[in-house]
């Protein structure tokens, strides 16, 4: 039998298909270098919530993140399973200064769906990858305290229920679950400072308050737009990379939708945490582009010391 020694030869150094991967793989390793044993605060809301490709996507990169070094806490609101629940309990959904109306009947609904419904949902969909997350509401361990939070509407008070204004965070039970090596899933539901009533808070606002306590990383909000627009309407040119005495200045100007989560990157990046970014919750694995690769994905907000930083 004749050998084609040429051949030989060639089949070392023949394509290899998968070498794009590796090539992927060690653009993310300066990435994984900065991040490894740092807490990434995500707030999972938005389309990401009701797609359920969305949703799979959403977990495997909270795993990803876990086995690469990161300790990940998620905190959860579920505004579209609530309305959709108040509606099947004929308990109209009213909203003032862009907060829902939360009756007393209402707070019972909101705490069912959050707790009973959307956490565990999400914490199912994570322990598919192996035993890893935890569900907690901020009442479990003083999380979360909050008092009663009357937004001014025209110069005005405004009574809109048992929505809660956060008063003290307590990382002890997140930061013993971390050490674990788990996963903690924080619904966004806050304990009495004064009352014994159960408050409902902003989700955007309780992640950014816990990035805070944690002193985390990074802060990431999954929403539905592609970050935050430049000029819009008139542009959607997306802002890349901002300052929080710049992000300060456009607050006044936004839509009402995004100034909670623009509210939180601010509080965020203001106390203590090194970047805070607002990510299109509609692309799949948006949080590993953001977080891995050298474009990102997003609007990301850094403190004002940060001005020419590489981020």
């Amino acid at each position: 039998m004749t050998v084609n020694h040429s051949e030989e030869r060639k089949s070392p150094t023949r394509k290899h298909t998968a070498l794009p991967k590796a090539q992927i793989l060690i653009e993310a390793l300066p990435w994984l270098t900065r991040h490894n044993g740092r807490t990434v605060v995500i707030k999972f809301g938005g389309n990401a919530m009701v797609n359920e490709e969305l949703k799979a996507a959403f977990a495997q990169d909270v795993v990803f993140l876990r086995h690469a070094g990161l300790n990940v806490v998620v905190v959860h609101g579920g505004g579209p399973q609530i309305s959709a629940a108040l509606d099947k309990h004929g308990i109209v959904s009213e909203f003032k200064a862009g907060l829902r109306v939360t009756t007393e009947d209402a707070m019972d609904v909101v705490r069912m769906v959050l707790a009973g419904q959307v956490q565990r949902e999400l914490v199912g969909l994570l322990n598919q990858h192996g035993p890893l997350a935890v569900g907690l509401t901020g009442e479990d361990a003083h999380t979360i305290t909050a008092t009663k939070h009357q937004p001014e509407i025209d110069g005005e008070l405004v009574d809109i229920g048992r929505v809660g204004e956060i008063t003290a965070i307590d990382t002890g039970a997140i930061e013993a679950l971390l050490a674990d090596g788990r996963i903690p899933v924080v619904s966004s539901i806050a304990r009495s400072q004064d009352d014994g009533h159960v408050y409902n808070v902003n989700a955007d606002t309780a992640a950014a308050a816990l990035a805070a306590a944690l002193d985390a990383e990074t802060l990431v909000v999954l929403t539905d737009v592609e970050g935050l627009y430049e000029n819009w309407p008139e542009s959607d040119e997306v802002i890349s990379r901002l300052t929080a005495s710049q992000l300060e200045k456009l607050l006044p100007d936004l839509s009402a939708g995004m100034v909670p989560k623009m509210e939180g990157c601010l509080h965020a990046v203001r106390n203590g945490v090194r970047t805070a970014r607002v990510i299109d919750g509609r692309v799949q694995h948006s949080i590993l582009l953001e977080i891995f690769t050298d474009e990102g994905i997003g609007t990301m907000v850094v403190p004002d010391e940060q001005q020419g930083e590489s981020a």
